[in-house]
Order: structure tokens, then C-alpha cells, then sequence
């Protein structure tokens, strides 16, 4: 599924128009986006929570030289299912 899609069921779930649908979707995710990046968790309670991780400086290596190569420090985003997106998912 898309981001075209999911404005698509939006769209038809709550009576909106195409268009104002793909701007809601837009901004929710455009404002995840930006939390995320001030470091800030997003908890969506019964779907999960995003959050980012830091991934410490590590040594890496060239896999086409062998030559040791510094990696620098990362935030990288994550989610965390919560239990009813995970029950869900587990169904039969």
C-alpha cells in the first residue's frame, strides 16, 4: 500500500475528497517527520510508537578494499508496535 492509497481509504472512510484527504495524510506525516527529528517520541496508543535511536561511531571496513573506515554516529527513527496492531496482525 502507498501513501496515494491510504489518502484513498481515508478519502472513503470519512467522506472527504481526494485531495483533502492526501493533505491530511501529508501533514501527519510531514508532523511525525518533525517531531521525530527535535528527538521527541510519537505514541499512537493501540498502533505503536515512533522514537528514535542513537547508533553509536563504530569502525567499519571498505568491502571492496578491506580498508578500515570510521562510520559516525546516527539517529535513526524507529516504531514499536503496539499490542492491538500486534494482535491484529496475528490473526488468522
Amino acid at each position: 500500500m502507498r501513501k496515494s492509497d491510504i489518502a484513498a481509504h481515508v478519502a472513503e472512510k470519512v467522506c472527504l475528497s481526494k485531495a483533502e484527504a492526501q493533505s491530511a495524510v501529508n501533514a501527519l506525516l510531514d508532523a511525525v517527520g518533525g517531531v521525530l527529528a527535535n528527538g521527541e517520541r510519537v505514541s499512537l496508543p493501540g498502533f505503536g510508537a515512533f522514537s528514535t535511536k542513537n547508533r553509536a561511531a563504530r569502525q567499519g571496513r571498505n568491502p571492496a578494499t578491506g580498508e578500515s573506515i570510521d562510520v559516525a554516529a546516527s539517529k535513526l527513527p524507529s516504531f514499536k508496535a503496539g499490542k492491538a496492531l500486534r494482535d491484529a496482525v496475528r490473526q488468522p
